[in-house]
This record gives structure tokens, C-alpha cells and sequence, in this order.
């Protein structure tokens, strides 16, 4: 009897039932789509945010010592601190190698330039731009071009294992040169390959390969500090925590966090005699700007919900009261109590619950795929394990909307409702 009266529930209230179902529907795939963006944005938005510029950087160990006795700093002096080049390749040998996107080794150098008779002097900046590097068995390639996206070249590039370098755009028309156009620097003649324009110092520098920037400086190998691009996990009040102070789990679980202060330190136990810390501000801003994304999404997937169980409050606020009546006071005139009243309608939302959720799960998921292709030009999954979470959300939905139209069912009484009246 108890299915009977489902199904025929369901059999004679088609357009209510429909017009509820395709309310929950509408619900869950927009609250599909999001939680499925949202689980997967991050590490998106943090690729696309790759293309800002990188979010650490390595410097040698000596320029954090602040030694000072009697009044008097004893700290190295910078020009005498470098960093190896040949340890760079172990920046991909660490724990996260597969989050770091690029880097770029500097090497400043002061020259001097002879033009037109008369003598400059200028900072020229030894760089990788596209530099091929093997480790192991993996080759990848890395340098300014994918750790410092925003610099634009008026002419070509320099090949990394050229003589040929980027004069900066304020600095030219003070020198006088243009692409393919020779500058003696330091008693070298060298071709300018391009134009550079960064909105930065760099406008006001000479930017060579790195090798060529050895050579001037007399110092092979030697690299000042070294930019690094990777995808990092916002910080929280983990992250901030001082991994001195722990020990175990602990230490392990912030270890193997993709945290910006996690990775710096695998830079640092990669690199020799070498100190690695976060860009504090792009790495912060990055923090906010997902953390603020998420919440958006977020709220509309709860704004999408909320719609969701009104509608479904209208829809059965009309059926159980106004067109139910009848058989609300019939079952109670024949022995049913409160309980037996409410599962009848209780049943009904569940499996409109789990026929919408289904339906507003395979919407969701291809809503999802085409979100990710027109924003983020790539896929964005929805992994089958969401969709227990996906019904019992729609259920719970359902239940929330059709609660106060059954608790105003089951206190119907039978002589009332049998006659017509409310």
C-alpha cells in the first residue's frame, strides 16, 4: 500500500513532481559544477598566476647573516657571495619538483659601454632565456621566458649560448642602438638581438645570457640568486608554524605540503649554502585572491541551493495542503498517525531527491568540463566519489523545502480536510 501510494502520487501529479524535480535539478548542477571547480581551481588559478612572475627566491646563505659586534656590521659583503650554477638542475630534484614551472638564475655585473666615443656605465644582467637543463633522466626547459612572462622584446631573443644581448627600452635611445646593431661592452663587441621592455629596472640594464655575464664578471659558475615559479597551497595557521618546533607526523605532514615555505626550504636543502624564501607579497596576494574566489563560488552554489528548496517548498506546499487534502484526511480517518502521514510525503521528496540529483550530476559534470575549457582552457573532472555528497545534498535539499508543507499535512484534521476545509 505504502508504494502504492507513492506511485500514485507520482502518476497523478505529473506537472508537480516535474516542475519540483526540475527545480532540484537546476540546483544540483549549478552546486555540481562549482564544488568541481572549486576542488580543482586551485592549482589552475596558481598556473595562470605563474604567468606574474615567480612567487620565490634563492639568495646565498651569507646575505642573511646580520653579524654586528661592538657597533660594527660584520657581514659579508654581497659582491663576494654567489651560488653555484651547476646545483640549479637540483631544483628539480625535490619533493615538489612536478609544482615548479620554471626559474631564472640572475647574475648582475657593472660594465662599462663604449658608444660614439663615449664611455657608460650600465648594469648588465646574466640570465637564462630558454635554457635547455637535464636531470637525471628528465630535460626541461627553463628561464625568464616562463618565469617573467610580462617582459616583451622588440626583435628577437638571444640564444642562451650566444653573444648577443637585450638592451633595455630607456636605456637605448641613451646608447643610440637598435636590433642588429654591435655594442662594445667591456671590450667586447656584442650584437643587439632586441629591444626589452619589462616596466621594470631591467629598462634601464643590459640583459645578456648567463655565460656571457661569467665571462665579464671573471667568476664561471657563479650565479647571485636564482627566481623560482611554483604552485603553492595558500598559507593557513599550519603553514605559518615554525617546522623547528615540530617533530613526527607533524613535521612530515608541512613537509609534504606544497606551503611556500615547505618548498623553500626543499631549495634550500637542493641548493649549497644557499637561502630560499617567498615573495611575501605576490605569495600573499595569491592567498587572498583564491581565497576570495572560493568563497564566491561557494555562494553561488549555496545561492543555487537556497532557489532550489523554495521552489520545492512551493511546489509541495500546493500538493501536500491544497490538492492532498483529501487523502491526507482520509489516511488519518482510517487509523494512520502523524508518522505514517509524513513518511508517505518524506518518501516522495527522497526519490525526486535522487532522480533530480542524478540528472543535476551528469548536467553538473558537463557544466563543469565546459567551465573548464572556456576559462581555464583544460578539463575539470567531476570525480565519481562526489556523487554520494551530490545526493545527499539534493536530499537534503528536498527535505528542507518539503518540511514545513508535511509538518502542515500531518496536522490537517481528518473531519476538516474530509469536508473541504483548511
Amino acid at each position: 500500500m505504502f508504494v502504492r501510494l507513492v506511485y500514485e502520487s507520482f502518476r497523478r501529479q505529473k506537472r508537480r513532481k516535474l516542475l519540483a524535480g526540475a527545480a532540484i535539478t537546476l540546483g544540483v548542477t549549478v552546486a555540481t559544477a562549482m564544488i568541481a571547480v572549486a576542488t580543482d581551481i586551485g592549482d589552475k588559478i596558481n598556473r595562470e598566476l605563474r604567468t606574474i612572475g615567480a612567487n620565490l627566491v634563492v639568495s646565498p646563505e651569507e646575505d642573511t647573516l646580520d653579524v654586528e659586534i661592538g657597533g660594527v656590521n660584520l657581514k659579508p659583503p654581497s659582491d663576494g657571495a654567489f651560488l653555484n650554477e651547476a646545483d640549479l638542475p637540483k631544483i628539480k630534484g625535490t619533493f615538489w619538483h612536478n609544482n615548479i614551472t620554471g626559474f631564472a638564475p640572475m647574475l648582475p655585473v657593472n660594465v662599462s659601454i663604449q658608444q660614439d666615443g663615449k664611455t657608460h656605465d650600465a648594469t648588465l644582467l646574466g640570465t637564462y632565456f630558454t635554457k635547455r637543463i637535464v636531470f637525471g633522466t628528465d630535460v626541461f626547459t627553463t628561464g625568464v621566458r616562463s618565469t617573467h612572462a610580462w617582459w616583451r622584446v622588440s626583435g628577437a631573443w638571444p640564444d642562451d649560448n650566444s653573444q648577443d644581448v637585450l638592451v633595455g627600452d630607456r636605456l637605448a635611445p641613451r646608447l643610440g642602438v637598435k636590433p642588429e646593431d654591435s655594442l662594445s661592452i667591456s671590450g667586447r663587441q656584442l650584437r643587439v638581438s632586441g629591444i626589452l621592455s619589462t616596466g621594470g629596472s631591467e629598462d634601464d640594464q643590459i640583459v645578456a645570457p648567463l655565460p656571457l655575464a661569467q665571462q665579464i664578471l671573471g667568476k664561471p659558475g657563479a650565479v647571485r640568486r636564482v627566481y623560482v615559479s611554483a604552485i603553492t597551497k595558500p598559507e593557513d595557521a599550519f603553514a605559518r608554524r615554525d617546522p623547528r618546533t615540530m617533530s613526527g607526523p607533524v613535521y612530515d605532514r608541512w613537509y609534504c605540503s606544497p606551503y611556500p615555505q615547505s618548498i623553500a626550504l626543499q631549495l634550500t636543502e637542493a641548493i649549497s649554502h644557499s637561502h630560499a624564501e617567498q615573495i611575501r607579497q605576490v605569495a600573499q596576494n595569491e592567498g587572498v585572491l583564491l581565497t576570495r574566489i572560493e568563497g564566491l563560488i561557494f555562494l553561488i552554489a549555496l545561492a543555487a541551493l537556497l532557489a532550489s528548496a523554495l521552489a520545492v517548498s512551493a511546489a509541495m506546499a500546493t500538493t501536500a495542503i491544497f490538492e492532498r487534502r483529501a487523502e491526507v484526511g482520509l489516511m488519518k480517518a482510517l487509523g494512520a498517525g502523524r508518522l505514517a502521514v509524513a513518511s508517505v510525503f518524506f518518501a516522495e521528496a527522497a526519490l525526486l531527491a535522487l532522480m533530480g540529483g542524478l540528472v543535476g550530476f551528469v548536467a553538473g559534470g558537463l557544466l563543469a568540463h565546459r567551465i573548464g575549457e572556456a576559462i581555464f582552457n583544460s578539463q575539470i573532472a567531476v570525480s565519481p566519489v562526489l556523487l554520494p555528497v551530490i545526493l545527499t545534498i539534493a536530499v537534503l535539499v528536498t527535505f528542507a523545502g518539503s518540511a514545513a508543507a508535511i509538518r502542515g499535512a500531518v496536522r490537517l484534521d481528518p473531519v476538516f480536510a474530509l469536508r473541504g476545509e483548511l
